[in-house]
């Protein structure tokens, strides 16, 4: 399993700040995922051709199997992620960004701003999965992960959830999860036996 992440970001990129986004991803990812997997990191600015170029340079060549991307969503006229993403995707997957914004609703109104979307690139032997995430380092855990209640009861899916079967369904390895961070979800017959059982 070969993960990318990317946070775009003028100002990180720049050195003005240090980048939140690749750490938040990373330490979810950390936590949530059983499956051994493989991170490759990009700090890029808001330029849409570079955009395009890191995440083409992800699926293609790298062999990413998923691709987070983290910032560059919202109605700016410097905010073109999503832009980038439909330009390199072959299939378009809307639910997740309806998803997304249902999550972030619970917290802000102005979720309704985000233009967050995914995509799958398909070549003739691989795809991958590229996600648009938020920004803000608690926005990422909440949007991969979900709601839950006092307790422990989901009250809003996270998207993450659906992952691992669409990286099925794509052609990807096999992806398990702690069902204490994001409980994946697939059909009955997609179910594998755990690793070590028979």
């Amino acid at each position: 399993m070969v993960i990318g992440l990317v946070s775009i970001s003028d100002r990180a990129s720049g050195g003005v700040y240090q980048d939140q986004g690749l750490p938040a991803l990373q330490d979810w990812l950390a936590r949530a995922l059983t499956t051994p997997f493989r991170v490759e990191t990009r700090l890029i600015a808001d330029e849409q051709p570079q955009i395009e170029a890191t995440l083409t340079e992800l699926a293609d060549t790298v062999r990413c199997h998923l691709i987070l991307t983290t910032g560059g969503t919202g109605p700016s006229r410097r905010d073109v992620t999503p832009e980038a993403t439909k330009a390199v995707g072959t299939k378009e997957m809307p639910g997740f960004g309806e998803q997304m914004r249902q999550i972030s609703l619970h917290f802000v109104p102005t979720a309704i701003l985000s233009r967050q979307t995914a995509v799958i690139r398909e070549s003739a032997d691989h795809a991958a999965l590229i996600l648009n995430l938020p920004g803000q380092p608690k926005a990422i855990a909440e949007t991969l992960g979900g709601l839950k209640d006092a307790d422990g009861a989901t009250l809003v899916g996270g998207i993450f959830a659906a992952v691992p079967y669409c990286i099925d369904l794509i052609g990807g390895p096999y992806m398990e999860t702690d069902p204490a961070v994001c409980k994946a979800f697939r059909p009955k017959s997609a179910i594998r036996p755990a690793q070590g059982q028979a």
